[in-house]
């Protein structure tokens, strides 16, 4: 670690909004995909398209790797409405190395009308193999990551996103898990100003995509606004 973790206050936990977190299900995938989208409009993924990112979260859902969580509210009419979502790993290259390997015609299908407009696009997919040992801080294993999370514009302030990451993270250190890490642009503000938030430690800066990341490591099991078992009973 780069330095000593900030001593945090426990996390506050409204149990209205822990109430409408549940597990991710493949039902959810195209949502999910529409909230990928807004939060990440310029990520390779969601230049691919909504239905290459359907197809890519109907995979992860599947996979024993991959933790994903959402929230969700009912509409009037009593349909169901996601909100936002987090999407986490116990072992992302595992999960993505089996997810690609099982899932690659559809996906290829999926992504040929968006490849075939915008060819320099095939060699950002290539490199999406690389991100594991891109994103690998040197010296330590650390298979706990959180990967993905958006979130409705509206819901800002109202502090949902604290409650999903607390989710995850306490599943992560129910199953084990020491440290997880959470990879971000190095321009992205909002998202270090979260991490720092949560206690995170930023770790080195590295280049992939042709962007600037940056890596934090947060050690779960001295953070005070995580335990080791959920408080949510879908998880």
């Amino acid at each position: 670690m780069t330095s000593k973790q900030t001593k945090l206050s426990p996390f506050e936990v409204n149990p209205d909004v822990m109430d409408n977190i549940r597990a991710m299900q493949n039902r959810d995938c195209s949502q999910v995909a529409n909230l990928h989208v807004a939060a990440m409009g310029d990520s390779l993924w969601a230049k691919l398209g909504h239905r290459f990112l359907t197809e890519i979260y109907k995979g992860l859902v599947d996979s024993p790797y991959f933790l994903g969580f959402v929230y969700e509210e009912l509409n009037l009419d009593k349909s169901s409405r996601i909100r936002g979502f987090i999407g986490g790993s116990t072992n992302t290259s595992k999960m993505m190395s089996a997810l690609f390997k099982s899932r690659w015609p559809i996906l290829a299908i999926s992504a040929a009308p968006k490849l075939a407009l915008s060819p320099s696009l095939c060699s950002r997919l290539f490199e999406t193999g690389r991100y594991s040992s891109r994103s690998n801080t040197e010296g330590q294993n650390i298979p706990g990551e959180s990967l993905f999370c958006s979130f409705e514009p509206e819901l800002r302030g109202l502090r949902v996103s604290g409650h999903i990451n607390k989710v995850l993270f306490d599943d992560l250190l129910a199953r084990g898990h020491k440290l997880v890490k959470v990879t971000t642009e190095v321009d992205n503000k909002g998202a270090n100003r979260q991490l720092t938030s949560w206690g995170f430690e930023r770790q080195e800066v590295f280049r992939f995509y042709g962007k600037d990341m940056v890596r934090y490591v947060l050690d779960l099991r001295s953070c005070e606004r995580v335990e080791p078992i959920s408080r949510h009973p879908a998880v």
